[in-house]
């Protein structure tokens, strides 16, 4: 991947949603909608604050996060889907 995000942007990958429920329904892909869960595949090096100082950031490379259905800015890179978002927009990192 050649993007490096600047400042508190993270880049991320959306990760794969089951394509069937609990129950064994099939959803098809015209109706599923999309994951809001991804990898975290590269970080800014942080904001700075009112000083100076570089704040870094809290998410780190292979982290999986939690964010909002509309957050952040699709980008296609090698054909493959990409969101650049701030760490701002980032709910939560699910713990393994």
């Amino acid at each position: 991947m050649n993007l490096r995000p600047l400042h508190d942007r993270v880049i991320i990958k959306r990760l794969d949603q089951e394509s069937k429920t609990a129950s064994g329904i099939i959803i098809p892909d015209a109706a599923a909608e999309k994951p809001d869960q991804g990898e975290v595949l590269a970080v800014g090096p942080g904001k700075r604050d009112d000083s100076g100082k570089l704040n870094a950031l809290d998410v780190k490379v292979g982290d999986r996060v939690l964010f909002g259905k509309y957050a952040g800015q699709t980008v296609k890179v090698d054909s493959e889907e990409l969101i650049v978002m701030r760490e701002d927009d980032i709910m939560a990192v699910v713990q393994k």
